[in-house]
């Protein structure tokens, strides 16, 4: 059993910038793509970054493209996402997600595990 914590989140003003971090305990991290996702209030949970096990590729949303980096530490067991230049759109709870798997996927059916999240807010 893979378990995900979350942490870095918190407020920030527009052109901002945080970095998200997310440990892994449990399973094998250094075998598994990892993924960001996000959670606007009234929305439904959509993808923001993934990565593959060894970090030889990585994948987007277009709404973040350009200004959010996905990577990851393997000796730490742990996945970064740093978000640059926040806009108030990109307020929402993030979750990490891991997969059973080694590839990126930008598919969160493809993510059998997930942390509790945590909160991004960016004021205008």
């Amino acid at each position: 059993q893979v378990q995900l914590v979350e942490s870095g989140g918190g407020l920030v003003q527009a052109g901002g910038s945080l970095r998200l971090s997310c440990a892994a305990s449990g399973g094998t991290f250094s075998s598994r793509a990892m993924g960001w996702f996000r959670q606007a209030p009234g929305k439904e949970r959509e993808f923001v970054a993934t990565i593959d096990w060894n970090s030889s590729r990585s994948y987007y949303a277009d709404s973040v493209k350009g200004r959010f980096t996905i990577s990851r530490d393997n000796a730490k067991n742990t996945v970064y996402l740093q978000m640059n230049s926040l806009k108030p759109e990109d307020t929402a709870v993030y979750y990490c997600a891991a997969t059973e798997g080694r590839w990126a996927s930008l598919d969160r059916r493809l993510y059998d595990y997930w942390g509790q999240g945590t909160q991004v807010a960016v004021s205008s």
